[in-house]
């Protein structure tokens, strides 16, 4: 097999939509083979493909027929809809792409055994509107207002008007620039993002950080015409990363946890984002949402996220916001 087609567990996250340790997790559980060179893990290409292949949803017939213990996870919006839309109306689908979720997902998962927890890897944008839209239980968001210098509530009433929901906090990241080693183009501010002699790397719209960019060029009234690479896309804070790493380009915006887990870069802190669950008030008469809000309340899910380390959890568990 050629060198290509072995890939990192980086690369593998990207490909799946998934966190780094969601993939090594996977490789510890036996789920997705794996093997070292060195200290490094490699995975082949073909491996992953045979994976994504296993894990795609067969028609609603067959999957009547699985134990909810063969029952696969979902990451696609549009196999949800079609099976929450049939006979698994009492699946729970979280949304959002944080490594936080899938710690809660698992922690649920060990909890009930009548139900599926699944998870559903979207950005804040389209996550708040498929909540809205009946298509997922539960949002994530993180995203900031211009106009009230806020994040998350302003967007939650707007995006789910007329439906009372609670605001839980997860936790707070901070965010900035993504620069090469020294920060040769002294990138500090949004403005220097129009320096003609660099290339800027962008995320998918929808994310939180396309948003926030997005916001602050509007109210510090900068063209968006005027960044070159403002349609270099990456679907993921790694991606970013990296990319810049790789000298794909000068400089792009992500979190901070992300930053520290790539070599060859620095980081330039603009802010600290606030990380919302939104949960509907109304679901909150089934048990199984209220369960996900002890959990989250829970010193046990507290130490397990303070133990990533990256994370602010000051309000981890509060309800910082009712709509």
């Amino acid at each position: 097999m050629e060198m290509e087609e072995s890939l990192t567990a980086i690369e593998v996250a990207e490909m799946l939509k998934i966190t780094k340790n969601t993939v090594y997790e996977l490789v510890k559980r036996g789920e997705l083979p794996g093997y070292k060179v060195g200290k490094k893990l490699r995975i082949d290409k073909l491996d992953v493909e045979n994976y994504i292949n296993s894990q795609k949803v067969p028609k609603i017939n067959n999957l009547m027929s699985k134990s909810q213990t063969d029952l696969p996870n979902i990451d696609n919006t549009d196999d949800i809809l079609n099976i929450t839309t049939n006979n698994y109306k009492n699946d729970i689908i979280i949304s959002g792409q944080d490594i936080i979720l899938d710690i809660l997902a698992e922690t649920i998962k060990e909890k009930v055994s009548n139900m599926r927890v699944l998870r559903s890897n979207i950005g804040s944008y389209e996550g708040l509107y498929n909540l809205y839209n009946d298509k997922i239980s539960i949002s994530s968001t993180h995203l900031w207002d211009g106009d009230t210098n806020e994040y998350n509530t302003g967007y939650v009433r707007k995006m789910l008007p007329g439906v009372p929901c609670l605001l839980i906090n997860l936790a707070y990241r901070t965010v900035g620039f993504y620069v090469a080693k020294g920060n040769p183009y002294k990138i500090n501010t949004w403005k220097d993002l129009c320096q003609n002699n660099i290339s800027f790397i962008n995320r998918e719209k929808g994310s939180g950080i396309r948003i926030l960019l997005d916001e602050k060029l509007r109210v510090n009234n900068i063209n968006r015409d005027l960044i070159n690479g403002y349609e270099n896309i990456r679907q993921s804070h790694f991606a970013v990363a990296r990319s810049i790493a790789r000298g794909e380009g000068d400089v792009g915006i992500g979190n901070e946890k992300a930053a520290n887990q790539v070599k060859d870069i620095d980081f330039v802190p603009v802010l600290e984002e606030r990380y919302d669950l939104v949960i509907r008030e109304a679901d909150l008469k089934n048990p199984i949402y209220k369960l996900i809000i002890n959990t989250i309340q829970s010193q046990e899910f507290k130490k397990d996220i303070e133990s990533l380390g990256g994370y602010n959890i000051k309000d981890i568990g509060k309800i910082l916001a009712k709509t």
